[in-house]
């Protein structure tokens, strides 16, 4: 289970500016469903060309909701050209941080914004896998998109690159790319002393009775009311290791995209908040 701030977890329960503007000046989307993180945000300029409104949908894990609300709260007020100076690390820092593992969505955020800026100044949308080739094609990042967060954030190393934008953290065939592109942009090779640091701030081992009480916990208080909204509902059937089996119930039984509410949403959310290395599979009926 990550270690969030007290800011992530608020901007998590109690996201701010979320929603559409009529007749936005701009709009960017950026991610995808398919990926597991999508982004959507659109801004409204005042007579003075500052934003004076901006909401935003996402579709993605605690720290893609926190950082897309906090980058709103960021933006407002400011002029396109204040905007702009606004990094991926500014959005962390003002989240009180984020887990390194979860840096890409503080990228994404960052990423939308540039897209809705220049749909504004060209009129046009923006497609990010148009500006060069894509290097991990299961998350669809580009060259150019890796090279870029290597430069901004200092990156040396292909798990610092997926922390940051994905890329290698599908089936691992464009980790040689990957290194070749730091190598490339000339990346420094981490220290002894860096990888002691990094070890030091890995999410601590989980006992299996902890496992089972978060798992219990996160489908109780947050995977089951979801599901109940839209006439659904889930039950916890056995929990082996990190192995989770569960039964859809009510609608969710009969949806055809059951698969994609199980791996996209029941298991991306376990991984989120109780262990990454979970799996979630459903029972046989």
């Amino acid at each position: 289970m990550w270690d969030y701030s007290d800011k992530v977890k608020d901007h998590f329960f109690h996201p701010r500016n979320v929603g559409t503007i009529e007749n936005p000046d701009g709009v960017g989307e950026v991610g995808s469903l398919a990926c597991g993180d999508a982004l959507k945000l659109m801004f409204k300029l005042d007579k003075n060309r500052r934003i004076a409104d901006i909401k935003f949908h996402t579709f993605g894990c605690g720290s893609a909701i926190a950082s897309s609300s906090a980058l709103t709260e960021l933006v407002r007020g400011k002029t396109l050209e204040e905007a702009e100076k606004i990094t991926n690390q500014d959005i962390a820092d003002y989240l009180g941080g984020l887990p390194e593992q979860k840096m890409h969505c503080s990228v994404m955020g960052k990423e939308a914004l540039e897209a809705a800026i220049e749909n504004y100044r060209t009129g046009k949308p923006v497609s990010r896998a148009a500006e060069s080739k894509i290097i991990c094609t299961c998350f669809g990042v580009t060259e150019g998109e890796i090279a870029k967060v290597i430069r901004e954030n200092e990156l040396s190393t292909v798990e610092e690159v997926t922390n940051y934008c994905k890329a290698g953290g599908g089936c691992g065939g464009c980790h040689a790319d990957i290194e070749a592109i730091l190598q490339r942009l000339g990346a420094k090779k981490p220290t002894a002393a860096d990888e002691s640091d990094k070890a030091a701030t890995r999410p601590k081992q989980l006992t299996n009775i902890k496992r089972i009480q978060l798992v219990q916990e996160i489908i109780a208080r947050q995977i089951r009311p979801a599901l109940q909204r839209d006439g659904g509902d889930i039950e916890l059937v056995d929990i082996e290791g990190t192995r989770v089996i569960v039964a859809l119930r009510g609608m969710c039984s009969q949806c055809p995209a059951a698969g994609v509410t199980l791996e996209q949403w029941v298991q991306a959310k376990l991984r989120e908040f109780v262990d990454e290395k979970i799996t979630v599979e459903e029972a046989p009926k």
